[in-house]
């Protein structure tokens, strides 16, 4: 099981040298990847800066830990989109690891002059695209909502295709857990370890539907160090483990930490985790 950590940009605020700093110590620490979440415009819920762009300023301080931004694809123009990670993909050499989801929020949607109504099955088209865009000299693609006729984007990324990963519930809906099974190359778990094994059998199913090899999705969840439930996190990160899941992804949010905290609990969490 990999296990990555959570860039705490919201809690690090307007502090690019903390932001690069976490990343660095993250890398030096041994965590295989950096997940960074998905925010363009709300209602004041703290700063978090746009994720592809703080992914690019990570790529050029660190030099093997994986980058994973996440993104509300409905929501983003589907050839900038990935025109932007083929760029991420080239200036990290070959890190990037996108997580997609569909979001909950209209307003979002609606500032971006996108529609909510139709978000999931627009994804699902749009996957499709950014997988044709990554990969060939030239695409010739009609869709509902994008059309691209003899054009490319130009440099390909180092990945061709790039990872794409689903974020989806807690509980995934049946639409949900049939486009990860057909398009994903991973799932981001939000259930409790007990839901997740009935959830991985629709989602596995799903992939054989589609004639994939069920082992090529990945699973990854979410354990916090710090905060409410900090005593037990060695104990989840044991109960994940056994279940199976192939990356998990650390996080010191959650308890009003300063820049030299989040490094501290960091740090401790990797000194600890050898004996789990």
């Amino acid at each position: 099981m990999k296990i990555g950590i959570s860039l705490p940009v919201r809690e690090l605020k307007g502090d690019i040298e903390a932001i690069k700093t976490f990343a660095t110590e993250a890398e030096a620490l041994g965590f295989t990847h950096l997940r960074v979440p998905e925010q363009v415009i709300r209602a004041d819920s703290g700063p978090l800066h746009e994720p592809l762009t703080i992914m690019a300023m990570v790529a050029g301080v660190t030099k093997s830990i994986e980058l994973v931004p996440f993104v509300i694809l409905p929501a983003r123009q589907t050839v900038l989109v990935a025109k932007q990670t083929a760029t991420l993909d080239n200036i990290s050499n070959g890190r990037v690891r996108l997580g997609v989801g569909v979001g909950k929020n209209p307003e979002e949607y609606d500032s971006l002059r996108s529609d909510f109504k139709t978000r999931g099955v627009r994804c699902e088209e749009q996957i499709e695209l950014l997988k044709q865009l990554w990969t060939y000299n030239e695409v010739n693609s009609i869709g509902n909502w994008d059309s691209v006729k003899g054009l490319s984007i130009n440099p390909l990324p180092i990945q061709q295709p790039i990872p794409i990963w689903i974020a989806a519930s807690s509980v995934p809906i049946p639409r949900i857990r049939r486009r990860i099974g057909r398009q994903s190359d991973g799932w981001f778990v939000l259930s409790t370890p007990e839901q997740f094994p009935d959830i991985k059998k629709d989602i596995l199913r799903e992939a054989e539907k589609a004639h994939r090899d069920p082992s090529d999705i990945g699973t990854e969840a979410g354990v916090a160090v710090v905060g409410p439930r900090q005593a037990e996190w060695k104990h989840r990160v044991a109960r994940w483990r056994d279940a199976g899941l192939t990356y998990l992804c650390l996080r010191t949010l959650g308890a009003g930490l300063n820049p030299e905290q989040h490094l501290e609990a960091m740090s401790i969490a990797a000194k600890e985790l050898p004996s789990i």
